[in-house]
């Protein structure tokens, strides 16, 4: 069941809809892209919203990459 936070979008009120979306974080050091991520959409205005087992995973690579970048860098 959809939770009744997700059925319409915070922004604007239009319908959000579960898809696959982009995600790309540009940072001073590196650019992350990672494709086909679930979260909803809104059909109206493009916002996006992940769930938080989805912000989790993004968070973990975001901070392992952040890590690996420091010890390349300093190689």
């Amino acid at each position: 069941m959809l939770k009744s936070y997700l059925k319409k979008c915070f922004y604007c009120g239009g319908k959000m809809e579960k898809t696959k979306v982009g995600y790309s974080i540009n940072r001073k050091d590196y650019h992350l892209y990672l494709e086909e991520v679930p979260a909803y959409l809104c059909a109206t205005c493009k916002e996006r919203l992940f769930d938080e087992g989805e912000v989790k995973v993004i968070q973990k690579l975001i901070k392992h990459l952040e890590s690996d970048v420091r010890q390349l860098q300093t190689a």
